[in-house]
């Protein structure tokens, strides 16, 4: 249960942090900090994923008229970066603790390389209990590259450090099973992540819309798929974090499925794959049968691209459907060699083995 959690990821959104006049609510940022103090104090893991440079950036200078979009977000966000940090540390330090600054762009979790640095930065900075403040980096992602949104970044790193659970702190109290600006909508307190809720979803008077919180639900199904539970709450209310971790706030849980092993996870959430192996129907069955089982050579039928041992190969069908995603035991040249020979060693071992029925 919620009490129970060791490792969270919480989220906190711009429409937490922004007052009606779009500048920063230090206030609000004072009220949030105090709360993860005390979470710290009881020896809970926290990385913050935080928005709020932007707005930021707009306490601290004016945009000059005509200037470019892109360009003008990218001058608030490379000032407001370094206003909102530095207010992060001083609200921190007054509960003595430190926090630390990692921007990160959607590029960095293309590669396996990189992952396996953040996972490294990310572990050593919560062995030293300091709390890590994490933003994508606007000034220099490019836009078609950016993430969705903060949340999607939330979910990233929620498994990749392997969170128990993750917060997201918005300004509704959830989702809602109609309008929220309907007195007859209720709130959804608990999700089954298999369902398809997109129906519920509808345009509120929150500062995002449908498309915000459509994005929200989908995150965090495919998060507490992975056995990682998701509460979506109301960031702006006094106090919101020690009561949904105590089961005293209305909000929205996604009810995690059976946790996968930490390997699996980083796997099943990868954009970093280097090649398309193809199987018979005999190597499909034994892969999704109840009995587990590695990919052998003996059922794989084509190969497509090339990869080296330890990369991420994705696994077809004889249709080209997915059956799943695996760390290969040896390159492409080999397994190309292999194809369709018993008694050899596998290409993908069941425990570098994610299949997409796991998350179902």
């Amino acid at each position: 249960m919620a009490g129970s959690y060791r490792k969270l990821v919480i989220k906190i959104g711009s429409n937490v942090l922004t007052r009606p006049d779009g500048l920063p609510d230090l206030h609000r940022m004072s009220k949030l900090t105090n709360e993860i103090a005390g979470l710290k104090n009881k020896g809970i893991q926290i990385v913050v994923v935080s928005s709020g440079a932007v707005a930021a950036g707009k306490s601290l200078i004016q945009v000059k008229p005509k200037s470019d979009v892109v360009a003008a977000r990218q001058l608030l966000a490379s000032v407001g970066q370094v206003q909102l940090i530095n207010t992060y540390s001083e609200l921190f330090r007054a509960h003595k603790l430190l926090c630390s600054q990692v921007l990160v762009t959607k590029d960095d979790f293309r590669s396996n390389e990189h992952k396996r640095n953040m996972v490294n930065c990310f572990n050593i900075l919560l062995q030293h209990d300091i709390i890590p403040v994490v933003n994508e980096n606007d000034v220099i992602s490019i836009t078609e590259l950016m993430f969705t949104d903060n949340d999607e970044l939330a979910g990233l790193i929620a498994a990749m450090i392997m969170a128990d659970a993750l917060l997201i702190l918005t300004n509704v109290d959830g989702l809602y099973d109609g309008d929220p600006a309907n007195q007859s909508s209720a709130i959804i307190e608990e999700v089954d992540p298999s369902i398809d809720f997109s129906g519920f979803i509808t345009t509120s008077k929150s500062n995002f819309g449908r498309g915000g919180m459509l994005t929200k639900s989908s995150m965090a199904s495919k998060t507490a798929k992975l056995g990682i539970a998701v509460h979506i709450c109301n960031g702006t209310r006094d106090g919101i974090i020690h009561d949904v971790l105590n089961g005293q706030a209305v909000h929205t849980r996604f009810v995690p499925n059976k946790k996968l092993s930490g390997q699996k996870i980083r796997i099943a959430r990868t954009d970093a794959v280097s090649g398309v192996v193809q199987v018979n129907k005999g190597a499909k069955l034994a892969l999704t049968g109840s009995k587990a089982s590695s990919l052998l050579p003996v059922g794989v039928i084509f190969i497509q691209g090339e990869f080296k041992k330890k990369d991420i190969i994705r696994i077809t069908d004889e249709e080209g459907k997915p059956i799943g995603l695996g760390i290969a035991e040896y390159g492409s040249e080999k397994a190309i060699e292999l194809i369709g020979q018993k008694n050899q060693k596998p290409l993908v071992h069941y425990d570098y083995l994610y299949l997409s029925q796991e998350t179902h």
